[in-house]
């Protein structure tokens, strides 16, 4: 008896080892045992459930055409609540057929009801691709289901409009498609029956804002037409599903978390990779250092990077079918290309059962890809976590994750790729020189033993409330009564785009004055893509999100793609383009900013005699101003070279904490030395953050002065990443006494003298880590720990 989820993806059956045999191979490689932990999660029977007795018997025997002869009790459940009319979420684990939950009471409806519609959200448009052939596979008469996105070709939309009952698709083309156009979906929102939101824990910080408020609209819309739509939400399991699912959806969510279904067991090892001789080289870059201590050299470990590679090559070499996650594209390039050549050099043409898969693609390259994977030419694939949803590998015996993803609910999804129908599975966490990884893989109950993280996302956000509001008014004009629905905010928003000319206000409420519909960004990427062009034949490569061009393809950058090293001519942010050209130097390089930071206005504060807490808004202005080149196989920085590119300027909410200079002297921290402390306990508590938020280092930033313009006092600033936050200050600030404790345990469990990447020295640091002061930072904390209210 299968549960019914997204379409599958098999590789077939594996003859490799055991996953416990695979693991004592894999630790049998060096001299030292990488593995810190291994957890056994014991496999579950599953509990079945009876049919609904509202389930037609036209709709069990196509579910049971495809092997599901019984729902799981956890599917019944939701399945009746959501037929009841009640907005239910499903939040249980990886391959616990969430689907079914709501397949199940929207496919009884529209066969019941020949006139009522469901509309399916997912945020990929591969989840919603294997979504449309599994519902397409149970062959209902009339149910006509039909993906409607960016690939759908002009000629098929409006037979969609008119004809199709069970309509997929993704918020960003709810958003720029359906709701701009609701004239000509009017016959479809008039008998909306169901809105099914699919791995909904996936919207959160900005996204999840944006993705909030396009569901107020359509709310919006549909009552308008005269349609209240029951909502059904999947998530993979988080913490307090309920109420993000109101927070989304704006509306009250009951929640399902016993999970019924049926799971194997999975053997999951946290492997730390081995320590580097002291004259063999670092495997990654050394950063400088405050002190010029060179026996740091010591702790400098073999990268996360070089040892996936690794394990991929040698799990691919044992037959057994292997993912590894990674969490940059680069990486995954990077990943994929060690892991073939090392499977070459022991096996010529054996590196070809591997490839790399990443966003940025091209659609026919990863349809490929998709391709061999589904007739099994591919063992091994590197892959960013745009295969953490979207299509269901089915038939994997291990995943490797190199590097902690940022959240335990993208942990658990990940692993739970492997082992499915059943059977063993192996789950590898491959830490990086990280404060957090390094803290996770030593603290194994932070993992085992934690629940799952909540979904942040803040509607509230002004920088996404207002061009909500916008796209709202352009739609149809907005009214008091909307307000309400639009949330905390919205009046003052409102007022706001009227100030600025963007609405007129009349006695029937607020108009849109342009003739242009607002443009709005629902990811918040920093603008649009930046295509990348092969300046010799005029190809285009793959594309980057405009935030991050400044770093990843700026002049003299280079970029990977397919295993192919290409250098960045120019790069033209006017025209949203990069000209490059194929070279394989022996040099990789790295971009480095500089930051500065005021103070807005304080939202909250808590005093604790020497020691300040607050919450607030910031302003960060912030420059990528030079590269470093740096040899690939020592690590040794060339040279640097200056960069011109434009300043960005940012408002966001930010979490800080001052401290007199007085309780530093006391605590031991020399004048000399607070610059160097203050910087450590930054890059160590942006490190830490995710244990408490939905968030990782990269949706963070951070800064820290010895004296603030505005504070007038030693300062370390954390700050959200996107414009007008994204909820992850306001949970450090929440937090803080926990997050703070855990930043400190972290530092002064780690086994250097002065500081290393696993605790106080961070990749993205535009300093180039310096000045830091280990021992400093760990007094600094101290203090702040023994002052403030638990």
């Amino acid at each position: 008896m299968e549960s019914s989820s997204a379409a599958t993806v098999s590789a077939g059956p594996s003859p490799g080892p055991t996953p416990a045999d695979l693991l004592r191979r894999l630790r049998a490689r060096g001299a030292a045992d990488p593995v810190t932990h291994v957890e056994r999660v014991p496999a579950r029977p599953g509990v079945p459930a009876p049919w609904p007795s509202w389930a037609p018997p036209e709709l069990r025997t196509a579910f049971a055409r495809r092997g599901v002869g019984a729902p799981w009790q956890h599917q019944a459940q939701a399945a009746t609540l959501a037929y009841e009319g009640e907005n239910v979420v499903v939040a249980t684990g990886t391959a616990s057929g969430k689907s079914l939950a709501y397949q199940l009471p929207a496919l009884a409806t529209l066969l019941a009801d020949p006139r009522a519609t469901v509309l399916y959200l997912a945020p990929t448009k591969a989840l919603a691709a294997d979504q449309l052939r599994a519902v397409a596979a149970l062959e209902l008469e009339g149910v006509r289901p039909a993906c409607y996105d960016g690939d759908t070709p002009r000629a098929e939309r409006e037979w969609i409009r008119r004809h199709s009952r069970f309509v997929l698709t993704n918020p960003d083309m709810l958003h720029h498609g359906v709701l701009p156009g609701h004239a000509q979906w009017s016959g479809f929102l008039r008998r909306l029956a169901y809105v099914v939101i699919d791995e909904c824990h996936t919207y959160r910080g900005v996204f999840g804002s944006h993705v909030a408020h396009v569901l107020r609209r359509l709310r919006r819309q549909c009552a308008r037409f005269g349609s209240t739509p029951v909502f059904v939400l999947a998530s993979a399991t988080s913490g307090d599903p309920s109420t993000a699912a109101g927070r989304l959806t704006g509306l009250p969510v009951t929640a399902v978390t016993e999970d019924a279904s049926p799971r194997g067991g999975v053997t999951f090892a946290l492997w730390e990779p081995p320590l580097l001789p002291p004259d063999s080289g670092p495997s990654t870059p050394v950063p400088p250092q405050s002190t010029g201590d060179h026996d740091d050299l010591q702790q400098i470990r073999r990268s996360a990077l070089r040892e996936t590679a690794d394990l991929l090559a040698d799990t691919v070499a044992e037959g057994v079918r292997t993912l590894a996650f990674v969490r940059s594209r680069k990486g995954a390039e990077v990943v994929a290309a060690n892991a073939r050549r090392a499977l070459d050099d022991a096996v010529p043409g054996l590196g070809d059962r591997v490839a790399a898969y990443r966003g940025g693609y091209l659609r026919e390259e990863r349809r490929e890809l998709e391709r061999a994977l589904l007739h099994g030419d591919l063992l091994g694939l590197a892959s960013t976590n745009a295969l953490e949803l979207g299509v269901d590998l089915v038939g994997l015996d291990a995943v490797l994750i190199c590097g902690y993803p940022g959240t335990r609910a993208s942990l658990w999804q990940q692993a739970g790729r492997a082992g499915r129908s059943g059977q063993e599975a192996l789950a590898v966490l491959v830490a990086r020189d990280d404060p957090l990884d390094t803290y996770l893989v030593h603290h194994p109950e932070a993992i085992f033993g934690a629940p799952v993280e909540a979904t942040v996302l803040d509607p509230a956000n002004p920088y996404v409330l207002a061009p909500q509001l916008a796209c709202a008014a352009f739609e149809a004009p907005l009214t008091p009564a909307d307000l309400a629905l639009f949330g905390d905010g919205a009046k003052e928003a409102v007022d706001q785009l009227v100030a600025a000319g963007a609405l007129r206000q009349r006695p029937t409420g607020w108009y849109w004055r342009h003739r242009e519909r607002p443009e709005v960004d629902l990811r918040g990427e920093g603008g649009a893509p930046v295509c990348v062009v092969e300046s010799s034949t005029g190809r285009l490569l793959g594309t980057v999100d405009g935030g991050s061009s400044h770093f990843l393809l700026h002049s003299g950058a280079v970029y990977l793609h397919q295993g192919v090293s290409y250098v960045v001519d120019d790069l033209d942010l006017v025209d949203g383009c990069a000209l490059v050209h194929a070279e394989e130097p022996d040099w990789s390089t790295h971009a480095r900013d500089v930051t500065d930071l005021s103070v807005v206005s304080v939202r909250s504060y808590v005093d604790a005699g020497p020691v300040g807490m607050f919450l607030g808004e910031v302003d960060v202005t912030s420059q990528v101003v030079s590269y470093q080149r740096r040899r690939i196989a020592t690590g040794e920085v060339i040279d640097t070279r200056p960069l011109d590119l434009p300043a960005r300027e940012l408002r966001t909410v930010a979490v800080w904490f001052t401290l007199s200079p007085q309780s530093l002297t006391l605590a031991g921290v020399q004048a000399a030395d607070v610059p160097g402390a203050l910087h450590a306990a930054e890059h160590a508590a942006i490190g830490l953050l995710p244990l408490m938020a939905t968030c990782d280092r990269w949706d963070i930033g951070g800064l820290s002065t010895a004296v603030h313009q505005d504070t007038e006092a030693p300062t370390v600033f954390v700050y959200d990443g996107h414009p007008g936050g994204a909820g992850f200050a306001e949970r450090a600030y929440g937090t803080a006494s926990a997050w703070l404790r855990a930043t400190r345990d972290a530092i002064a469990e780690c086994g250097c003298e002065s500081g290393c990447p696993s605790c106080v020295q961070s990749p993205k640091c535009g300093n180039g880590n310096n000045p830091l002061s280990k021992p400093d930072a760990i007094r600094v904390l101290d203090v702040v720990l023994a002052n403030l209210p638990e």
